[in-house]
């Protein structure tokens, strides 16, 4: 075999790991219990890590009964094709899905939490509006009220405007009649002292 040949054939081999390494796919160890890491490619020998149900590695080759994984923290091993699936196991869906109802659930908390203080301004307010309002509808009652009474005065002071209070008209009869004997008593003593020369006659 010529250099050219063996070019090639370097060439060829670098270009099929570089198409392997770029499509890549990323599996999950399937639902079982664990899964043995190897070192060995037909995985016959003891396995060097257990992963478990859910873990995610990256696979770079595989064939009928194997495949060949690197996981996150850059080890790679081989693993049976058997207990690995290319969608998430629902196991992880599960605790996915649980994981992100309880964030949910703590940002609810937090919003309640937040909202609790001016749901209850609010609700005093709510309150003190209410009590404000039956305030007005009293006011409002007691101005017609007045405004009844106002009337009514109005009226009696137009049916009354050119008569005196009864009290005036008796006071004023009394002080005429005190001014009238007043008046008859003098008259009558001096028509009498005239009459006698001046001297008042008991």
């Amino acid at each position: 075999m010529n250099r050219c040949a063996i070019k090639r054939l370097c060439l060829g081999l670098l270009l099929s790991a570089v198409a392997a390494v770029s499509h890549a796919e990323t599996g999950y160890v399937t639902d079982v219990l664990s899964l043995g890491l190897h070192n060995a490619a037909d995985t016959s020998d003891t396995p060097f890590r257990y992963l478990k149900s859910g873990d995610p590695f990256e696979v770079l080759s595989r064939d009928r009964y194997y495949a060949q994984v690197r996981l996150p923290d850059g080890v790679t091993g081989y693993v049976k094709i058997n207990y690995v699936v290319f969608d998430k196991p629902a196991r992880l869906i599960v605790a996915e899905t649980a994981a992100e109802r309880d964030q949910l659930a703590a940002e609810l908390a937090d919003l309640k939490a937040a909202f609790a203080e001016p749901a209850e301004r609010l609700a005093a307010l709510r309150q003190e509006s209410s009590d404000l309002s039956a305030q007005l509808q009293q006011a409002n009652e007691r101005v017609a009220e007045l405004e009844a009474s106002n009337e009514d005065l109005l009226a009696k002071q137009a049916r009354y405007k050119y008569s005196l209070p009864y009290a005036w008209v008796a006071g004023a009869i009394l002080i005429c009649l005190v001014a009238g004997v007043m008046l008859g008593f003098w008259w009558v003593d001096r028509q009498s002292r005239r009459r006698h020369g001046g001297i008042r006659v008991l």
